[in-house]
């Protein structure tokens, strides 16, 4: 049959049909080969990975969320309506311990691994529990933690499995389990908690607490010391939260300048409507109940 153009339209079985993967034999893959078992292999490590990596990223986040409630609840502590402080840090001890079991189940995930083949996965909520528990510190000692009391909280028995199926059995000696965090996420941590020491700044002022804004300025300018020496030659998330570290230390270097100029002309309790737009706004996430 002729077409417009004067050619001639083949026919579809001059064609040769090709074959469809699904269409072939088995028979023509050898299963027993070596490289389709180095596949499997590959395939069975692979999965395996990703099924460890998702399990740390969602205990991260749980963690994430867990610190969220604790920084908020110790924000209470500078409110008047709260009768006793003790209370608070009690209840915000029993949110950290909570929050230690989930970092506890990352240990025994990390167990024979790799630790910075997974870090990217449970990172933010490391960083997280560190600002958590170093904010946590400051109210009760108006010092750093360390890395190394950070650490120190997170040292763990294992259970003893074998008790458990079979009580009349000799109790065995229990392996300690120890999760250490990195020196980077400490320093993201405190970068971090510099941000709530501002909030806690202007918290205060607004309560008619004239002292802590004047320790919370020299206890800033302090990390913001350390971390000048720091510099460019840290890790790139360092440099970045150098900025937002600065911008906190303003305003509270900002609150105590109004402080001493102003603070005997204004009233304490109109202090609050003074410094109510100079606080950072919080993440939405942090007022999570």
């Amino acid at each position: 049959m002729s077409t417009k153009d004067g050619g001639s339209r083949k026919r579809k079985q001059d064609f040769p049909q090709v074959q469809k993967p699904e269409d072939r034999q088995d028979s023509d893959v050898n299963s027993s080969s070596p490289v389709i078992t180095a596949f499997k292999t590959f395939q069975l490590e692979l999965d395996t990975r990703h099924d460890k990596y998702e399990r740390l990223v969602k205990l991260s986040r749980d963690i994430t969320i867990e610190s969220k409630r604790t920084i908020f609840l110790l924000h209470r502590v500078t409110s008047p309506s709260v009768p006793s402080a003790e209370e608070v840090l009690a209840e915000s001890d029993a949110k950290l311990d909570g929050v230690r079991q989930k970092i506890k189940q990352i240990a025994e995930e990390l167990q024979g691994e790799d630790l910075y083949q997974f870090h990217k996965a449970f990172t933010p909520g490391i960083q997280e529990y560190v600002e958590a528990v170093s904010f946590q510190h400051f109210i009760k000692h108006r010092t750093l933690i360390s890395l190394e009391d950070v650490n120190t909280r997170l040292v763990f028995l294992q259970e003893d499995k074998s008790e458990a199926k079979d009580p009349s059995a000799e109790p065995q000696e229990r392996e300690v389990l120890a999760f250490q965090v990195t020196p980077i996420d400490y320093l993201l941590g405190v970068a971090d908690l510099t941000g709530e020491l501002m909030r806690m700044c202007i918290g205060s002022v607004g309560n008619g607490d004239i002292d802590t804004p004047f320790q919370l300025s020299q206890f800033l300018q302090q990390i913001h010391d350390g971390f000048s020496y720091i510099g460019n030659t840290g890790p790139y998330e360092v440099s970045k939260k150098l900025h937002t570290l600065r911008q906190s230390l303003a305003k509270v270097e900002d609150a105590c300048y109004t402080l001493r100029v102003r603070g005997s002309e204004i009233p304490k309790h109109m202090l609050a409507d003074v410094f109510a737009g100079r606080a950072m706004p919080m993440d939405p996430d942090e007022g999570v109940a």
